[in-house]
């Protein structure tokens, strides 16, 4: 790490120069990256190495398909503890803001895993794949609009370079919500009449006292630019389910209200939203959240959908089914392991699409857009108004956190 701070390349610098200068980089990763087959292991990078990182790692390395050759994060401690679990000597490890970007450019990976905080993935994905690198990428996949669109970019370039990319969704992997999904769409609850998405959690944990640079980093799930609020980093798994339902056709229009009125010790997300979404044919869909201690009521992420026929309830870590007559009833199923087994198989999946030279990348499409319905509801709370589905693909607001004073 260097020994004097010097200002960070800014996000909105970097996308503009994205395809710059890359060209001998992409050149140098592509006979590696072509090398993967079925009988070798893929040579993965970590992005990212805070608590989730580090988890998933064990993940990677006990699916048997990938070789960890490489970890990045800002942080020395949290990539020496990566490096200490995935026996990687110092010149496999990175740090600083652009510690994906010095990885990157040294060579030797097939793969990167991007589990860094939100508003560092559009830049770190455009980077990967113009490399040439297969990308794993944990939600949300940016914290603004201009975000999402990059990554949706990103993922038509990766294609064109025959490049699995996806985005780590549990509930999407799931065997309970996807068939529940499919019944659905297939008509089994007949027509949508009226819905309902909530996430009830209380407040996580600060990791540091806030105070300076690095301090702000470490807390980045609290800091909106850095995160894409509360209703972008975690809400969306609500969210996610919500549009999957509506098969992932955007929503009208957006009405909203929230705040931060518990949790204000650190940051400046909010930690409470209720909102409503309306679809075409009249249906909507409510959503409520909070970020804060509610005293013993229960919580949790959950969603509801009433139809002519039936109605769809899940609960994650809970019950998934359908609720009808004859052919509507669906007994569906517990998921109490979701978190892990849902990463787990989206692991699995990862490797037999790069196997399989699958690049339909098919998770991209929705994740993108229920990105941005997350987007949709913090833009109608803030500007306190009714906000349209045109407005929110207009917008050129790119969020900027201040990065000033932490190494490059």
């Amino acid at each position: 790490m260097a020994t004097q701070p010097r200002p960070p390349l800014s996000r909105r610098t970097f996308l503009t120069q994205a395809g710059v200068g890359l060209a001998a980089v992409s050149t140098l990763h592509r006979s590696v990256a072509q090398g993967s087959a079925a009988n070798s292991r893929i040579k993965l990078g970590v992005v990212g190495c805070g608590g989730r990182g580090v988890w998933m790692l064990d993940f990677f390395q006990q699916q048997g398909g990938f070789e960890i050759v490489g970890a990045a994060d800002y942080f020395p401690a949290r990539v020496a503890e990566a490096a200490a679990k995935a026996k990687l000597h110092g010149s496999q490890t990175f740090t600083g803001l652009q510690c994906a970007e010095k990885m990157i450019a040294k060579g030797g990976l097939d793969a990167v895993a991007i589990i860094s905080p939100p508003y560092f993935h559009p830049a770190q994905v455009r980077t990967a794949v113009n490399a040439g690198l297969h990308v794993y990428l944990a939600k949300p996949v940016a914290v603004d609009v201009p975000g999402c669109i990059s990554i949706r970019e990103s993922e038509v370039i990766a294609r064109k370079k025959k490049r699995v990319v996806l985005v780590d969704f549990q509930t999407r992997a799931n065997e309970f919500y996807r068939e529940a999904l499919r019944r659905i769409h297939a008509g089994a609850m007949g027509e949508m009449c009226f819905g309902e998405a909530t996430y009830h959690a209380n407040r996580l944990a600060a990791k540091a006292k806030p105070g300076n640079a690095e301090a702000r980093l470490q807390n980045w799930v609290f800091d909106q630019a850095l995160s894409g609020d509360t209703i972008v980093e975690q809400h969306i798994h609500a969210l996610d389910v919500m549009s999957w339902i509506m098969k992932d056709t955007p929503p009208l229009k957006c009405t909203g209200t929230g705040g931060r009125r518990v949790r204000i010790d650190v940051g400046d997300a909010w930690d409470h939203y209720a909102l409503l979404y309306e679809y075409a044919n009249d249906v909507g869909i409510t959503f409520s959240t909070r970020q804060f201690d509610a005293h013993g009521e229960t919580g949790g992420i959950n969603n509801r959908m009433f139809g002519t026929r039936g109605v769809f309830s899940s609960k994650y870590g809970g019950q998934v089914m359908i609720r009808g007559a004859g052919e509507a009833f669906y007994r569906g199923g517990m998921t109490n392991d979701i978190y892990k087994a849902g990463a787990v198989e989206n692991i699995r999946a990862f490797q037999e699409l790069i196997v399989r030279g699958d690049v339909t990348n098919t998770t991209v499409a929705p994740s993108v857009t229920s990105n941005l319905v997350a987007i949709m509801g913090r833009i109608a709370t803030r500007q306190k108004r009714t906000v349209t589905w045109a407005e929110v693909m207009a917008s050129k607001q790119m969020l900027q956190p201040d990065l000033s004073g932490l190494f490059a």
